[in-house]
């Protein structure tokens, strides 16, 4: 009897820590189940996860923001160059300052949410920051961003 030639392809191999792949599980099914309900959020990974998306809301913002008032800069590059040192530092502190904040509960699954909110909170302040630079009118000497 003849034997069938053997067919071997490779195969594409993930290797993860089961650990993680079981703290990850329930957040996969979670988002391919439904949408996230995060008026109503009652387990802790969608509130996590509803963190996470409002943080992406505020830097998406933030980022929009930065880009307008860099651009206003363009003409002055020592301005601009002290704006974008000032971001680099502000968002040091904002990651520092909600690690700190977030610390007493590191390692536990309520982390994700407390430096979530954190992150959120301070990237909201300096949205509004940026928007009263956008605001500046023409002449005023306080303000660092020239009128549109």
């Amino acid at each position: 009897m003849a034997t069938l030639p053997s067919i071997s392809m490779p195969i594409a191999r993930i290797s993860m820590n089961p650990r993680v792949f079981l703290a990850l599980t329930p957040l996969l099914f979670t988002t391919l189940a439904h949408a996230l309900d995060c008026e109503n959020a009652a387990d802790q990974a969608t509130m996590n996860q509803c963190a996470a998306q409002q943080h992406k809301a505020a830097d998406k913002e933030l980022n929009a923001l930065y880009q307008q008032i860099t651009a206003r800069l363009k003409a002055d590059p020592d301005s601009k160059k002290l704006m974008v040192g000032a971001q680099r530092a502000w968002v040091s502190f904002r990651d520092a300052e909600c690690r700190f904040s977030a610390s007493a509960v590191e390692g536990g699954s309520a982390y994700p949410l407390i430096y979530g909110n954190c992150v959120t909170d301070l990237t909201k302040a300096r949205v509004e920051t940026f928007k009263n630079y956008l605001k500046c009118q023409e002449g005023d000497l306080g303000c660092p961003v020239p009128g549109a």
